[in-house]
């Protein structure tokens, strides 16, 4: 694994507290900013990291999370307006060497995309996965921040049937992503340590340089 960072994370729903649960769980320094007190109850129990109670526009609040600090900042809350101008805020007066902002509206993805802001949009992500799963795809490609990122279908062997998924050791550059059930229906692993039964297939994403 490559070394550790300081990482700050803005945003504790859903999908930021996966992200400071599994950065956590990969040996990085995480802290975490929410505006939302009652947020912080969607981090694992496993999570070790720092949690903020703020605006995250705020200089202050940021400056108080670490972000002087920081190595890399993943803003990843529900609006978009100010994922962005989190990111703003870290390349301008922070300096923050790796800044990302999660965008939801695929327009403004592709329009602040051209600013040299590097964004993250799940629909298109998702859009990606499904067009893969579709046409029965082994694997489909996306990129992001110029990493580019493999989504691969894997049928599981015997022996990982009644495992659970932390018993799983994945290769450094693969990351679950969800479980596709026998019956069709996809299981989302974020926060959860499933069962994997016969049948299942397992969704992975595959980083590269």
């Amino acid at each position: 694994m490559a070394s550790a960072m300081n990482i700050l994370v803005i945003g504790c729903g859903n999908v930021g507290a996966a992200l400071c649960s599994a950065l956590s769980a990969q040996g990085h320094d995480v802290s975490v900013i929410s505006s939302d007190k009652e947020q912080f109850s969607n981090l694992s129990a496993d999570f070790n990291g720092y949690t903020t109670l703020g605006v995250p526009i705020d200089k202050e609040v940021l400056k108080k999370a670490g972000i002087e600090n920081c190595d890399a900042l993943a803003a990843v809350t529900s609006d978009d307006n100010t994922n962005l101008m989190v990111i703003q805020l870290a390349k301008q007066f922070f300096s923050v060497p790796k800044v990302f902002a999660r965008v939801n509206d695929p327009k403004k993805n592709e329009v602040f995309s051209e600013f040299g802001l590097e964004t993250i949009c799940p629909t298109n992500t998702t859009v990606t996965s499904f067009c893969a799963a579709i046409n029965s795809s082994a694997s489909a490609g996306t990129s992001v921040g110029g990493h580019s990122i493999v989504m691969e279908i894997m049928e599981i062997p015997k022996d990982f049937i009644g495992k659970r998924v932390s018993e799983i050791e994945f290769e450094e550059n693969e990351t679950l992503v969800a479980i596709e059930r026998g019956d069709g229906s996809l299981s989302r692993i974020l926060l959860t340590n499933r069962e994997l039964q016969k049948g299942d297939k397992l969704i992975l994403a595959k980083f590269a340089d």
